[in-house]
């Protein structure tokens, strides 16, 4: 079996040695520099797209309250709208037979006028007869 030889300080050997072994450290060092800072920038792009989620939704979640509010006025617009109708159209059956009665008191009147007239156009000729 061969022995390992061992490296006299200060040699070439020795020389290259150290470098290979300072590049190594250095690149594991790299590595795990470069493994943190990718860790860290994904749980603070994870961080951001929670606060853009949150952000949206919050104004999602205020428009869909929003909206949930102007469907319930419009239902109760819609239910004043109707009971509006309804007394409107009892205001103009009730004036509309208010109409016709001042309208038959107005014929009724005028019969009774046209009668009283007639009544003494014939007193009258009853009276010039008698006489």
């Amino acid at each position: 079996m061969e022995r390992p030889h061992q490296v006299e300080a200060g040699s070439l050997e020795a020389s290259l040695l150290q470098m290979f072994n300072d590049h190594n450290l250095a690149s594991v060092q790299l590595r795990d520099h470069t493994e943190k800072a990718k860790k860290e920038a994904i749980r603070n792009a994870a961080r951001v797209s929670n606060l853009l989620v949150n952000t949206v939704n919050g104004g999602v979640q205020e428009v869909f309250i929003n909206e949930k509010r102007i469907e319930m006025e419009i239902r109760a617009l819609a239910t004043t709208i109707m009971r509006f109708s309804k007394q409107t159209q009892q205001w103009l059956a009730a004036s509309h037979a208010i109409n016709n009665a001042v309208k038959e008191i107005g014929d009724f009147e005028n019969w009774m006028k046209t009668m009283e007239l007639d009544c003494k156009s014939i007193t009258a000729a009853i009276c010039n007869i008698h006489n």
